[in-house]
């Protein structure tokens, strides 16, 4: 949690003659909680892309959501000038508390310089590395920006192959869906394409997509092209009041997004999932990585993958 660490200058000799000992440290956290700060900079500081640094930081960050986090992502740290700069620019930042800091450096000596700036240091990355090397009994051998390079190459090949698959399958812009791993179904505008990216791109996923018609809808049967891949179909649903909010910012007083058509398109749709027994999710209220990590359960993906 972030700290608030202006002092109480305010005479408490009640409280402070009925303890017999004093613990600075308690009093600080009960104080950060009674007086939890409106705003606060956290830094993603790394050698490399700062993507790890960055999604540690935002699984915390979701568990304080009465603060503003101002973010600032600080990639490529890789010599002692662009340290200091980075030391610099911690050091300057406003906010109504001192800044929070991720940090995945791996050279030692630019992450004492990291940690010489103020505020709240998290070393998460070589924290766990510590840790596994005690358990390990050998000493890692460090390598900038190692944890989204390109030292696996297949994976990274993988990965681009996939993308090239989603955006060709984009929504039933091709038909061939022999070589996916997953077919996303549902309505227009209910997830599907950042869905097949994000399984492309995190994990090599080969993922297509398939809007349902209105033809779909009102012959309440899916194409037969789909069909013969029932096992790898998988539904996305939204809640109708949120599609019409989308669909109004594509498409403004249009039937396309006026409530009564989302609200029966999600219906039917949501029936023909039922229909065909096919798995789906409600994306309203879900990331992105959540989803991904759901169709990948459903689907029994997550062997391939590893």
């Amino acid at each position: 949690m972030a700290t608030n660490n202006k002092k109480n200058t305010a005479a408490q000799p009640t409280v402070e003659t009925s303890q017999a000992v004093r613990d600075p440290a308690a009093e600080a956290e009960s104080s950060s909680v009674k007086n939890s700060p409106g705003r606060c900079h956290i830094f993603y500081v790394s050698d490399g892309t700062a993507i790890t640094a960055e999604t540690v930081g935002h699984s915390l960050i979701t568990q304080f959501g009465d603060i503003q986090f101002i973010q600032k992502r600080l990639p490529f740290i890789d010599s002692v000038s662009k340290a200091e700069a980075a030391a610099r620019e911690i050091r300057n930042a406003g906010g109504e508390c001192r800044p929070i800091v991720i940090n995945t450096v791996v050279d030692e000596n630019l992450r004492r310089i990291i940690r010489e700036a103020s505020g709240l240091k998290l070393d998460p990355f070589n924290g766990l590395l510590s840790k596994m090397e005690n358990y390990l009994g050998i000493q890692r051998k460090p390598v900038v920006g190692q944890a989204h390079g390109m030292s696996d190459y297949q994976s990274y090949e993988n990965r681009i192959n996939a993308t090239n698959y989603a955006l060709a399958h984009d929504d039933g812009s091709n038909l061939n869906f022999e070589d996916a791993d997953v077919i996303l179904l549902g309505v227009s505008r209910s997830g599907k394409t950042p869905s097949c990216l994000y399984l492309a791109l995190q994990y090599g996923v080969k993922a297509a997509n398939y809007p349902l018609t209105p033809e779909d809808l009102e012959r309440f049967q899916l194409p037969e092209t789909l069909l013969k891949h029932k096992d790898k179909l998988f539904g996305l649903t939204i809640d109708p009041f949120r599609l019409s909010q989308i669909r109004q910012e594509r498409r403004p007083n249009s039937s396309y997004s006026n409530i009564r058509q989302c609200q029966r398109e999600v219906s039917d749709a949501e029936a023909l999932f039922q229909r065909h027994q096919i798995d789906f999710l409600n994306t309203t209220h879900t990331s992105i990585e959540e989803i991904s990590g759901k169709i990948l359960m459903a689907l029994n993906l997550n062997k391939r993958l590893y």
